[in-house]
């Protein structure tokens, strides 16, 4: 068994604190990875807190992860030792599956494992990266770049391929009217995305003071939603709205700035059931939908998309030790605008 440095939590009433614990050794299929940063993602905080369903404690979160390969097992053909890669959400799925063989891995038809908070195969709960090492199958570990910041890159795991994949998915791109609700973690690499692919792209947010930060990460337009003139002037105009709020918000607000067979996809996690009236979707033949991440597969293709654009999230590193100060920060929106520990300081 390899012994791991990390931060957790005992349960959902305390603060994550110094845990170790023992990884699996290194098997044939098995990839070690010496962890260098691991991205802060709001569903860290959801599931340490028991906001989604009941968690497996001790939890060490963390499903943005990036570092060196430090072994590598007999019958490993994708890596070898030293090479950079990266851990997104998932750490294994059945893998015989049509959606798994489909390269859709998210959607294993007998549940993906989760990188933390989930029970792996082997009825062993699993441990994420808000520590220093990782054991996982080569199957579901991709390839980072060296071209591009390390730190930067992590979020890309989670919040990079959360957004990339559905607009991968609904073809958004030239000639597209795309809109983004919120500028925070998911809500930039929405908005970089977009701009990339070719789609004219408008940040819809509750606070006029994102607006510079908005045209500065290449938004073409910016409303403030709480502003009626602002949104009597959209109404009816976007092919697509890319919605990334992962707190209660007015759904029917937003489709109503649809066009005629406009699609509304959800990628945020909002805690309490959606509110849709029947007539805020039959009269433009409107679609709400969403989506989570991506499969392996396409992991890699966004990273690899990254590389040749020299996309990556904008972020604050940190210590792990202040990892509880940046859950309240990120609470109140105080971050530009991902949080990445710099594992080091574990």
């Amino acid at each position: 068994m390899i012994e791991t440095k990390a931060y957790a939590a005992q349960s959902p009433e305390t603060d994550l604190a110094p845990w170790t614990f023992e990884r699996r050794d290194v098997g044939p299929h098995d990839v070690q990875i010496e962890i260098h940063f691991c991205g802060v993602c709001h569903s860290d905080l959801h599931q340490i807190r028991n906001e989604w369903f009941p968690g497996i404690f001790p939890m060490v979160p963390g499903h943005e992860i990036v570092g060196r390969i430090v072994q590598v097992g007999d019958h490993v053909k994708k890596f070898k030792q030293g090479d950079l890669a990266g851990v997104g959400c998932m750490v294994d799925s059945c893998q015989v599956c049509y959606n798994c063989k489909d390269g859709l891995e998210q959607y294993c038809v007998e549940g993906n494992t989760q990188t933390y908070n989930n029970l792996g195969r082997d009825g062993v709960p699993t441990y994420g990266g808000y520590s220093n090492t990782i054991v996982v199958r080569e199957e579901f570990v991709v390839s980072v770049s060296d071209k591009l910041d390390l730190a930067a890159v992590a979020p890309l795991l989670c919040a990079g391929i959360t957004t990339y994949s559905p607009l991968k998915y609904w073809g958004v791109g030239k000639g597209h009217k795309l809109a983004v609700v919120g500028l925070g973690g998911l809500g930039h690499m929405g908005v970089k995305f977009g701009v990339a692919f070719g789609a004219e792209v408008t940040v819809l947010s509750t606070s006029p003071t994102k607006e510079a930060d908005a045209k500065a990460l290449g938004a073409h337009h910016f409303v403030v939603t709480s502003d009626e003139e602002q949104l009597k002037a959209v109404q009816g105009s976007f092919d697509y709205i890319l919605d990334t709020v992962a707190a209660d918000h007015n759904i029917p607000l937003y489709l109503s700035l649809l066009k005629t067979n406009g699609t509304h996809i959800l990628v945020g996690a909002p805690p309490k059931p959606l509110e849709i009236p029947a007539f805020a979707l039959i009269p433009g033949r409107k679609s709400v939908s969403g989506s989570t991440i991506g499969g392996i597969a396409e992991t890699q293709e966004m990273l690899d998309f990254c590389a040749e654009h020299n996309i990556v999230s904008d972020i604050e590193l940190i210590n792990i030790q202040d990892i509880n100060q940046a859950y309240e920060r990120m609470v109140k929106g105080d971050v530009r605008y991902r949080f990445v520990i710099d594992i080091a300081s574990l």
